[in-house]
């Protein structure tokens, strides 16, 4: 549950409190579409905090701000720091690294930050924030053993992160867990906006270092011509999801302009360091990087 959390934030003063936040779950596609967004946040001039897991090769790369992993002395300093709550609250790791990138965010002071679930939703350690918005990419089959053995069971789980009057995002949807996403929001007052039902993906081709895609409105009939360089076809999803929660985020005053969310597209790796996705190592042989980590995951690859 969420108690070791709550009473770790407690005791550094409740750091996840002092910046906006957007919270992100979904069995696959929720790191890609954190980065996206951050990468974008970021382009448009705001001072971005992004919390992700697990880390690939280096701890730092979980905590980041603007991109640049979190500075390793902060890192060594809030485990000393934090050493007498050890014993007392007993968190796990998880739990202490979310603890710890809250401590960081407010520190430094970030306009925003994007924060990904680590596993679930309702119970997970990051779901003790109240953000502007939260994004629900899709369900599939993971982690059945905490989150429950269908569908529906696992969409409840990831639907606790939907808070009262705060706009929801819905990536994927299918029709077995539609209701429940609506029942929760409704519970909430919270407007849902279901992405299918906004935009739609009319080509998609992959050249080995980007992704060409372009995306139809389907309220204005307009066109976008993406480039990414996130060049897995499976990005094409992620990216209707990141249009659905700009679009939000624009109605909350956010300013971000279309050159911005283009460039930040195109410049995902180099503004976030994102790695691990479709990342094509090597052509003679083929050597393709994918943290792709269940049957939906895989069956995408």
């Amino acid at each position: 549950d969420l108690h070791n959390t709550i009473e770790l934030c407690e005791t550094l003063g409740n750091p996840q409190h002092q910046f906006k936040s957007i919270h992100i779950a979904g069995t696959n596609g929720k790191g890609s579409t954190s980065h996206m967004l951050a990468a974008i946040l970021q382009k448009a001039g705001y001072k971005t905090g992004l919390y992700t897991s697990p880390h690939i090769k280096e701890f730092g790369e979980r905590i980041r701000i603007n991109g640049e992993q979190v500075n390793e002395s902060f890192v060594i300093d809030f485990v000393e720091r934090t050493k007498s709550l050890y014993e007392k609250i007993q968190p796990s790791f998880f739990e202490l690294t979310v603890a710890m990138a809250f401590e960081y965010f407010a520190k430094e002071k970030v306009d925003i930050a994007i924060i990904e679930t680590g596993l679930g939703g309702r119970l997970d350690s990051t779901n003790i924030i109240s953000p502007i918005l939260s994004v629900i990419t899709n369900i599939g089959y993971d982690h059945m053993n905490l989150l429950g053995n269908t569908l529906p069971e696992i969409a409840w789980q990831k639907a606790g992160i939907i808070k009262k009057d705060t706009p929801l995002v819905i990536g994927e949807i299918l029709p077995v867990t539609k209701n429940v996403f609506v029942k929760e929001a409704n519970e909430k007052d919270a407007p849902v906006y279901f992405t299918q039902s906004r935009y739609m993906v009319e080509y998609i081709e992959s050249t080995g270092n980007l992704l060409f895609c372009n995306v139809r409105d389907i309220k204005s009939h307009a066109v976008e011509n993406l480039r990414l360089d996130l060049n897995g076809i499976y990005q094409a999803k992620n990216v209707c999801t990141v249009l659905c929660a700009i679009d939000q985020l624009r109605l909350q005053g956010y300013n971000i302009t279309e050159a911005s969310l283009h460039y930040a597209l195109e410049h995902v790796k180099e503004l976030t360091g994102m790695r691990g996705r479709w990342e094509i190592i090597q052509n003679h042989p083929a050597v393709i990087l994918d943290v792709a980590h269940n049957t939906d995951g895989i069956q995408q690859v």
